[in-house]
């Protein structure tokens, strides 16, 4: 939501209040000390020879902690009282540009690149999407709420669709937890980060990914109250167990609770 949707402010309050108002619309709660931005910048592994895409830096916590680590940052802000301040305050480093868009519809960088973001919550499915569409990224560490981070990274002992379908390319990690009081304003609930990395070598060659994919969306159909019931949807009932059984499924596993090294396997049986 962009600044120039609201009266321009006249006064302190009624700029405090715009700014709060702005937060909460776009779901951004900015860090509050520099240390906990610090220690999430140095998680994410920036080194000199970075080049950093930050989306959604808000009043910059995270972008002061990058520009002390990185050889070029460029953050995308879509809320223009932060890209005003943000220039301000930070356009004397060279090696810094803050530019106002929606980061969603920002095309990605063609050389390689990291993503770290303390990420506004509401869109946070939507940029690991992009993350793990943009070709040349290198890792994303972002800034979750904490469900969001455990559900993604197998901490309930539960794996999402989304971890599962992109695990031959990506590693996904929990990182380190964040109290919600560590944020302004307080969310509800507590934040984590979590690390995406791509793979120096995929676990899968690239000529299998569509065939991969077909087997996860087969999986997570919803048909059949297992991941074995719903591939005998589409194999032989024998072959289906016996693959199963190969890559240490259980017929009665849910599909949820099999981990995703276990599809990899699975996968490579089947294609065997």
């Amino acid at each position: 939501m962009s600044r120039s949707q609201f009266p321009r402010a006249r006064t302190p309050h009624a700029n405090s209040v715009r700014n709060v108002s702005t937060r909460k619309a776009l779901s951004q709660n900015l860090l509050r000390d520099p240390h906990t931005a610090r220690a999430f910048v140095d998680a994410a592994g920036v080194g000199p020879g970075d080049l950093v895409i930050e989306a959604g830096p808000g009043d910059g916590m995270v972008t002061r902690a990058l520009l002390d680590r990185a050889r070029r940052v460029i953050a995308y802000e879509k809320d223009r009282h932060f890209v005003e301040r943000l220039r301000s305050r930070l356009g004397h480093h060279e090696h810094f540009r803050c530019r106002q868009a929606d980061f969603r519809d920002v095309v990605p960088p063609r050389e390689p690149f990291s993503v770290v973001s303390n990420a506004p919550f509401g869109i946070t499915t939507d940029i690991v999407r992009w993350c793990l569409n943009a070709r040349a990224l290198t890792s994303a560490s972002l800034v979750t709420q904490l469900e969001f981070a455990r559900k993604h990274t197998g901490d309930y002992g539960r794996w999402s669709r989304l971890t599962v379908e992109h695990w031959p390319e990506f590693d996904f990690a929990l990182g380190m937890r964040i109290d919600r009081s560590e944020f302004r304003p307080v969310p509800r609930v507590d934040a984590a980060a979590i690390h995406l990395r791509r793979r120096l070598k995929p676990l899968l060659p690239k000529a299998a990914a569509a065939d991969y994919r077909d087997l996860v969306d087969l999986g997570f159909s919803g048909v059949g109250g297992s991941l074995a019931a719903s591939l005998c949807r589409a194999v032989p009932r024998r072959l289906a167990h016996r693959a199963c059984a190969e890559a240490g499924i259980a017929r009665d596993q849910a599909v949820g609770r099999v981990p995703p090294d276990r599809w990899i396997a699975l996968f490579r049986t089947l294609t065997r």
